[in-house]
């Protein structure tokens, strides 16, 4: 598990930063599609793309599709990945058919895919290759290439429709599904030319890690590229050919700042946390009960010289039954492994001195409570109402627990101040102090439903939106002074 995946995490005025990402929600079914306009090439072409994604269900989930006419191994191609993260691509009667062996299945990592196609080569495996972050996929499960000069109609014909996010089915109109769950950067789609990897991104001389850069080859007649900068128009093309696509269950909220050049923390659906289902990017909980945790995938010492900041909404009220409830927390990330070694409950219980948290309680009184391990401690006195924003900072072993922008300290005080170091709502000893603390929620019975975290790429329409003092992250409340995203761009400056 990688709780940072740098990428360019450079701050170099020279470095390739991609600014923007589209988040697909799989259950709004979203989709970019668009039918070409020109007769292109059916030989050979090249398709990149950045994807951040993890799913864990059945059936396969499609990145990219390209059909025309009837279904056939020449006019119906895709590519994505299955239920077990294998990179999967196929004609509709598998000509081509490539399963990889390996599982790409790190949901805060950010990996370079690319297909590479020229059905002129002579030798097979040079006809359609594949590449995972810079390298050669060449041990597949299964392993079929097309014939020489075999033709891709759905690739090479005016009128025939590309489709990002999901596939087309033989129906009568066709249908989409395969929908997926994933962040989306940087992606092209070359019409005529078989490129390398290394035309759309290098190796960082520093770090090691594969990370993009600018690509300045040719297009041809039917190629794309999105950059998703335009919340207006998501599918904007700025290839150069103009060719915008349609979005379809995709909204302003979708654009993102999470990308390969500045990655951000997400909930991490590896840790075993039971019955917790999510979505939007792993940001939001759809459900999820029982005294289980769910963690985030970046933090910091409690101790660390550098504040950090993120917030929840809560979501809907759960109905009936007692002791509804939840809670946004910062827990000992590394007791957590040394002690419980994450089970399925996601190491439920930590003690009072090693998870401190703001916490509801649906049906008990209807009112936040300031909580050590998951009891209560402190009332607060504030009614819990859905919509409520939950803040939570922490810095110099001090953490902070807000509501809509109160603060509030350990007495139950609203004088809580982060910016000025004073009135903390909990102290971490010198024993766990330096340990990696991470945030996370828990939930009695059912009280995170509908919840969502915002690391600084909200799920929904803020009121405001504010960024932290590098400019980074969009959230509901500004950052107190001091305090930053969760972001491989400020991890990296700031430790």
């Amino acid at each position: 598990m990688a709780f940072l995946i740098g990428g360019a995490n450079s701050k170099a005025a020279d470095a390739y930063d991609i600014d923007n990402s589209l988040r697909f929600n799989r259950d709004d079914s979203p989709r970019l599609t668009d039918t070409t306009n020109a007769t292109g090439d059916k030989q050979k072409f090249t398709v990149s793309a950045w994807v951040k994604h993890y799913y864990k269900g059945s059936g396969g989930q499609y990145i990219w599709n390209m059909y025309h006419g009837s279904p056939s191994d020449a006019n119906w191609i895709a590519f994505g990945f299955n239920a077990n993260s294998q990179f999967a691509c196929q004609s509709w009667n598998s000509d081509l058919s490539l399963l990889s062996t390996a599982r790409h299945r790190d949901p805060s990592a950010w990996y370079h895919v690319v297909l590479a196609v020229d059905t002129t080569q002579s030798t097979e495996a040079l006809r359609a290759r594949v590449y995972i972050n810079g390298s050669e996929i060449t041990v597949w499960s299964t392993e079929n290439r097309p014939d020489q000069n075999h033709e891709y109609n759905a690739v090479g014909t005016s009128g025939a429709t590309i489709a990002i996010g999901c596939a087309f089915n033989d129906g009568s109109p066709p249908a989409a599904y395969g929908f997926q769950e994933f962040y989306l950067a940087d992606f092209y789609f070359i019409d005529g030319t078989q490129y390398a990897p290394g035309d759309f991104g290098e190796t960082d001389e520093d770090s090691g890690i594969w990370k993009p850069k600018n690509f300045s080859g040719t297009f041809g007649s039917n190629g794309i590229k999105l950059e998703f900068g335009t919340s207006g128009t998501l599918g904007e093309d700025t290839s150069g050919n103009s060719d915008d696509l349609t979005s379809t269950n995709l909204a302003a909220v979708d654009q993102c700042t999470d990308t390969p050049t500045n990655n951000f923390c997400t909930i991490n659906p590896l840790i075993p946390t039971g019955n917790y289902v999510y979505a939007e990017g792993y940001t939001k909980f759809t459900s999820g009960y029982d005294n289980i945790f769910a963690w985030a995938n970046m933090g910091a010492p409690a101790n660390s010289s550098t504040g950090w900041y993120c917030e929840l909404r809560l979501g809907s009220a759960p109905v009936g039954g007692s002791g509804y409830g939840m809670g946004l927390g910062l827990a000992d990330f590394t007791y957590a492994v040394e002690t419980h070694g994450l089970s399925t409950d996601g190491a439920h219980p930590l003690g009072s001195t090693t998870m401190f948290g703001l916490r509801t309680n649906y049906a008990y009184d209807a009112d936040y409570s300031l909580a050590e391990g998951t009891s209560g401690v402190t009332d607060l006195n504030v009614a819990t109402q859905v919509g409520q924003v939950m803040q939570l900072a922490w810095k110099d072993s001090k953490i902070y627990f807000g509501v809509n922008n109160t603060w509030y300290a350990a007495d139950a005080g609203t004088d809580g101040d982060p910016a000025g170091g004073s009135n903390q709502s909990h102290t971490v000893s010198s024993t766990y102090n330096s340990d990696l603390w991470m945030p996370m929620v828990w939930t009695n019975i059912g009280g995170i439903a509908l919840s969502a975290f915002n690391f600084g790429n909200p799920s929904w329409a803020l009121t405001s939106g504010e960024s932290d003092a590098n400019g980074y992250g969009n959230f509901e409340y500004a950052p107190p002074t001091g305090f930053y995203a969760l972001c491989t761009k400020n991890l990296a400056e700031f430790g």
